[in-house]
């Protein structure tokens, strides 16, 4: 094979390696959590309004899946569910977010808490926050609990590295179940 064929294979390699990295670093999923406030299905938009009040507009397809939500096959199916909690995970393309699924993660009233994560017990699922007034709270991990660490979404407990660790600031979403702090969402601050 001569030099430029083998430069032109190289260049074209390259091109293509550059592609797929732009690709993924605009796929790159993330996830919030929050209520269905609006869905818009003539502009195929959702707002979901966080435990904080902030409210994300999120654009959506007929291939966006809504799990977990027995009354609920699509995303058009959520007007008028204002009390469903969902993680809502997405990805970026530049300013728009584009949801590629929904999680049912339950109903009723939600809280957050901030804090410093002073320990983590993967097999009883249980983690313990010291918040600003240095009580220390422990939560039940949810069975859909996630953390968003800002590079992306894990479930809690996965061994990727992207977990929770001792030390790491987060803010849990949570809701009080049969005397228990159940955490759904941990987002953790970068």
């Amino acid at each position: 094979m001569d030099t430029s064929a083998s430069k032109r294979i190289g260049i074209v390699f390259a091109a293509v390696l550059c592609a797929a990295a732009v690709s993924a670093a605009a796929s790159a999923g993330h996830a919030i959590v929050g209520t269905v406030d609006k869905v818009d299905t003539a502009a195929k938009t959702i707002a979901v309004k966080t435990v904080d009040g902030t409210v994300e507009v999120l654009h959506f397809t007929e291939k966006t899946a809504v799990m977990g939500a027995k009354d609920v096959a699509k995303v058009a199916d959520l007007t008028g569910k204002s009390t469903y909690h969902f993680v809502v995970r997405y990805t970026e393309d530049g300013a728009r977010k584009m949801a590629t699924g929904l999680e049912y993660v339950g109903d009723g009233v939600w809280k957050a808490a901030r804090g410093t994560v002073v320990g983590v017990d993967h097999a009883a699922r249980t983690v313990v926050v010291k918040t600003a007034d240095d009580a220390e709270w422990t939560f039940d991990a949810g069975k859909h609990a996630v953390v968003e660490s800002g590079r992306g979404i894990v479930r809690l407990g996965d061994e990727t590295g992207e977990g929770l660790a001792k030390g790491a600031a987060v803010t849990v979403h949570y809701t009080e179940e049969g005397g228990k702090k159940v955490a759904h969402f941990f987002w953790k601050a970068s």
